[in-house]
């Protein structure tokens, strides 16, 4: 039965994707293909292989640890405050991702990530034959995030056509931060974290391909440079540990602010929706999203908490939406559980359009100006990619 709700959820993505698309006659079902059956692979090996699981659980381990260390220091700053015995979320989720971009600094700095990313680039360059850049942005969105990643490439911002430019920030808003992927692990199954970061990485690119197909010649693709390493050599190393940790604590501010605006409007909402419809908003919401729930293939009795969840993500973001699921997750089936939570996995929002626009314009003003055109489009691209990779874990649980 699986299979069957998988090629449902497919063909899904496909129509919504082919009745958007920007040029139907040069969609390319040869690369389409090539990445799809390699994230059903990367699926299979991850959830249902021996190798798989201890990888995963290995590197859910490594987070946690990483977590814990991180809660040293604000267990020293704040003397003992996240240790009363009630869970604080600021301190013991939030703030260890000032640790986390401290490490992420590190890798940069000694050239570690980059090699990587870059390695990993050109691999995926030869699976799907789009552009150099493409690749770099689509892997390296996965480590850095929607903002931090396009400083990496600005100098090829102003060169970048409006076609390649939306390619860019669909893989970007597809993508989550490796900063704050061990605060996502405290709210949802590890192993599900780690999976939807893979995946991610191909559905963007494929739903991308659907949606703004284009052709590429060689001498058009421009060589991926690493921008950010004249900077780099302008820091010291201890210049550089300074800025991450200043880093790091921006994004776990700016994720404390939006999270206590989104919940302080949701509960608005829903008292309003209650008080004059005797239905709250996010049952609502859940409704809406119950068709795409049913098509992923989650069980009839639990599609409009699921969609729920899904749409919550979407109008608010994934923090949210977590939070809120990390509250019935116990209630729901394990295939349930799954798909909701790689769905979740994501930055694909509305509150990510502002952020992705205001992160390219700062760069380069024009190509900000391109993003908000096409912003909704970015949206539903994005929105799309969740789907797909939620589709794949599907086949699999």
């Amino acid at each position: 039965m699986n299979i069957v709700f998988f090629l449902a959820s497919l063909l899904l993505v496909f129509i919504l994707g082919y009745l958007v698309s920007y040029n139907r006659k040069e969609i390319r079902v040869r690369p389409i293909a090539a990445m799809l059956l390699s994230q059903i692979l990367l699926a299979f090996l991850l959830i249902n292989t021996r190798t798989g699981v201890v990888l995963i659980g290995y590197i859910s381990k490594m987070f946690a640890r990483l977590m814990e260390i991180g809660i040293g220091g604000v267990d020293f700053v704040f003397g003992g405050l996240e240790n009363t015995g009630v869970s604080n979320f600021f301190l013991d989720v939030l703030l260890p991702i000032i640790f986390i971009s401290v490490l992420i600094g590190i890798l940069n700095h000694l050239k570690i990530l980059p090699l990587i990313i870059r390695y990993v680039g050109l691999a995926l360059n030869k699976l799907n034959g789009m552009g150099r850049l493409e690749n770099y942005i689509a892997v390296s969105s996965a480590i850095l995030g929607q903002s931090e990643v396009f400083l990496t490439a600005k100098r090829q911002l102003n060169f970048v056509s409006k076609q390649r430019l939306y390619t860019l920030c669909t893989s970007a808003m597809s993508a989550v931060s490796i900063a704050i992927v061990g605060s996502y692990m405290t709210m949802l199954a590890p192993r599900y974290v780690v999976v939807a970061i893979v995946l991610n990485i191909f559905s963007a690119l494929i739903v991308a391909n659907l949606i703004n197909p284009y052709k590429l010649d060689e001498e058009d693709d421009l060589q991926v440079i690493d921008a950010g390493e004249d900077q780099e050599q302008r820091l010291t190393f201890f210049q550089m540990i300074s800025e991450s940790i200043m880093d790091g604590l921006k994004i776990a501010i700016i994720v404390a602010a939006m999270l206590i605006g989104f919940i302080a409007l949701m509960n608005l909402i829903n008292y309003l929706f209650t008080l004059v419809f005797q239905v709250s908003f996010q049952t609502v919401l859940g409704y809406i999203f119950a068709p795409v729930a049913f098509v992923l293939g989650i069980p009839a009795n639990e599609i409009v908490r699921a969609g729920s969840i899904m749409a919550t993500k979407l109008v608010t973001n994934e923090f949210v939406a977590m939070l809120n699921f990390k509250d019935i997750a116990g209630q729901l089936s394990e295939r349930t559980a799954g798909i909701v939570s790689v769905f979740l996995v994501s930055f694909a929002n509305f509150s990510s359009v502002g952020i992705i626009t205001g992160a390219v314009r700062a760069l380069n003003e024009k190509q900000g100006d391109e993003v908000a055109r096409f912003g909704l489009k970015l949206l539903y691209g994005s929105t799309l990619a969740s789907v797909l990779s939620a589709a794949i874990v599907g086949l699999f649980l």
